[in-house]
């Protein structure tokens, strides 16, 4: 226990310290933003956020992922929001973190292993176009300084890293804040700021237990914003978290992650804070910047209260340009480019669920609507492709005929497994030999039931052989074909 603590904790300390505090500065605008788009004060957010980010650090099963206030979860909340308020928002929030914990227990995210690789990439594409998205505001309708600004940004965010010495030691994105923030302190140029987004919280976060009734008309209300935020964050969550895995070359526990979660929504909505999720924007430049343990989120949760509580006339005067020119690093950084070049030499089918889930997620701004797209389409894809691999041969012999079965016998392949056998041919016995071939639904057994009455009807012995323990299982328990009443059901007797 010792040893994983040490490397949980202690093992990058300089590198975590560093990129907790990239991701502190880079969480603040997005907080303030995501409160607006739920209808709340900027308060809310930048409380969840520094609530999350803190407890996720202690609690969460992928060291180094950054949790805050999301924009995925902001979309949720509107409504709750104008229709009954604030509190009814906090309620809400603490009923999330409890739904999310009873997840993590029915091990829940054990459901990750139906999202297929093209849906993982086609998510991650989505989310890079998002965040791309979300940043054109801040570049439409402004001064050509906002552009020389940007462009600036991103010449040091890329170009620094490759100074001597120092343009390893340090974050390129924290240069870049620092830098332009100087630049625009000095000049005095008339260009969007942080300040300009909304208030900055001037005290520390208290206490707070929703004013709501607790009666089941209030379960009633906020249960389904519950809900739907306790699916979109553990979603959003489990796949940002394969995704840090990916780019750390390390496995995580995302069960633990599901009941840190509801810990940290918990914590967040006792604090005065909204329900928030893992961040894929901010994990990747926790990562990009260095940060891989524990002590980074903990130190992005920390240091952004210090810096909106203590020090908010530093922090307003963070130039909306270094900012847009950090998350468009991010959003280059996360686009997988690879799966552009590999369109040519993957299967249609691959392609295709990986343009929905983009194409979807891009369209609605709703991950979950997206993935759920997207795993459906993969779903249809490997039914039909393994209802395909199914053959049925025969052989003749003097008054009889035995059709072998190969391959797997459901729902996508039940009709080619009835057309293989012909019905009017006059024999006296079939023997379908099932040695070789496996039945796995209802769907199956329905249609072997309708094959072997057919023959019964024509006056053929019909001989079932070779079933697999399993097969005989389902077959023995929902089959049919030997109970004359519901054969007569079966093929629409009185």
């Amino acid at each position: 226990m010792i040893r994983s603590i040490k490397q949980d904790w202690f093992s990058n300390i300089k590198g975590d310290t560093l990129a907790g505090i990239v991701v502190a500065l880079a969480l603040i605008p997005e907080a303030i933003a995501f409160s607006i788009i739920a209808g709340v004060d900027p308060k809310v957010g930048l409380y969840a956020s520094f609530c999350i980010a803190v407890v996720i650090a202690f609690t969460g099963g992928r060291p180094g992922m950054i949790s805050a206030a999301t924009g995925a979860m902001a979309l949720l909340m509107v409504t709750l929001v104008r229709e009954h308020g604030l509190e009814y928002l906090l309620a809400a929030t603490l009923l999330t973190g409890v739904l999310q914990i009873i997840a993590g227990y029915l091990r829940l995210a054990e459901l990750m292993r139906f999202v297929s690789r093209s849906v993982v990439t086609g998510f991650v594409n989505a989310l890079a176009i998002l965040i791309f998205m979300a940043q054109l505001p801040e570049l439409t309708g402004v001064t050509w300084h906002v552009y020389a600004m940007t462009a600036a940004g991103l010449a040091i965010i890329y170009g620094f890293p490759y100074l001597p010495v120092i343009g390893r030691s340090i974050p390129s994105p924290l240069v870049c804040i620092l830098v332009l923030t100087a630049v625009y302190m000095l000049t005095g140029m008339e260009i969007r700021s942080v300040g300009d987004m909304g208030e900055l919280p001037d005290t520390l976060p208290i206490f707070l237990w929703p004013d709501v009734p607790l009666n089941l008309e209030t379960l009633m209300i906020i249960l389904p914003t519950a809900l739907m935020l306790c699916v979109v964050g553990l979603l959003e969550s489990m796949m940002t978290a394969t995704i840090v895995d990916d780019l750390t070359d390390t496995k995580s526990d995302k069960n633990r992650e599901c009941k840190g979660q509801g810990i940290a929504n918990i914590g967040s909505g006792l604090l005065g804070g909204m329900a928030g999720c893992a961040m894929i924007g901010q994990s990747v430049i926790n990562v990009k910047s260095g940060g891989r343990g524990r002590l980074s989120t903990l130190i992005a949760g920390v240091v952004l209260l210090i810096l909106v509580v203590f020090l908010a006339d530093w922090v307003s005067q963070i130039p909306m340009a270094a900012l847009v020119a950090v998350m468009i690093m991010v959003s280059i950084g996360t686009f997988s480019w690879s799966s552009i070049r590999d369109l040519k030499k993957h299967p249609l089918s691959t392609n295709i669920v990986m343009l929905a889930t983009v194409a979807v997620t891009v369209g609605t701004h709703n991950l979950a609507i997206g993935v759920f797209v997207g795993v459906l389409l993969a779903a249809m894809f490997f039914a039909n492709k393994v209802g395909n691999i199914l053959y049925i041969g025969t052989e003749q012999g003097e008054g009889e005929r035995t059709y072998r079965v190969v391959g797997q016998v459901f729902f996508a392949s039940s009709n080619r497994f009835m057309e293989a056998f012909d019905f009017k041919e006059t024999v006296q016995k079939v023997t379908i030999d099932l040695s070789r071939a496996h039945f796995w639904d209802i769907t199956a057994v329905e249609t072997l039931d309708r094959i072997v009455i057919k023959f019964r009807r024509e006056g053929t012995e019909v001989e079932l052989i070779g079933l697999n323990e399993a097969s005989a299982t389902i077959v023995d328990r929902y089959a049919v074909h030997n109970d004359p009443a519901a054969v007569e059901r079966l093929m629409g007797g009185h």
